[in-house]
């Protein structure tokens, strides 16, 4: 019986701390690339220079589509599988076609990780909506 108190007890306090509960889940570890338009035109590949747009947000399982905060928007051309970007942006490309829409879902390990540039937590998941503007 006294086993069966202990146990109730530790479990009853192994929530409290003093962690803030209402801070935002800014860490998830699973890759995920969701199509919001499929384009029309040509494909993504490797090696190709892609002009994408793109709004950038830290990932919030508290937001919708698990936007939190957004920390960039923009466009620019980058070639697909050069390494200029973050590896998540990279991979996240590949197959999409110009004038399609992608949500990707990056993890620390595929974007910034433990060195971050400003604005963006150490070990943040990203979420980025890109729009494929051109393949060249």
């Amino acid at each position: 019986m006294k086993r069966a108190i202990l146990l109730m007890a530790l479990l009853a306090t192994a929530g409290c701390g003093s962690a803030n509960s209402t801070a935002p889940t800014t860490s998830v570890g699973v890759f995920t690339t969701t199509d919001l338009t499929v384009g029309t035109g040509a494909t993504a590949v490797a090696g190709s220079r892609a002009t994408v747009a793109y709004t950038g947000w830290l990932y919030d399982t508290g937001k919708p589509a698990g936007k939190g905060t957004q920390f960039d928007t923009g466009s620019f051309a980058f070639t697909i599988g050069a390494g200029t970007v973050v590896k998540g942006f990279d991979q996240g490309v590949v197959g999409m076609r110009v004038g399609g829409q992608r949500r990707l879902i990056i993890p620390p390990e595929l974007a910034y990780g433990s060195s971050p540039p400003s604005g963006i937590p150490v070990n943040a998941t990203l979420v980025f909506d890109i729009t494929l503007t051109s393949i060249s």
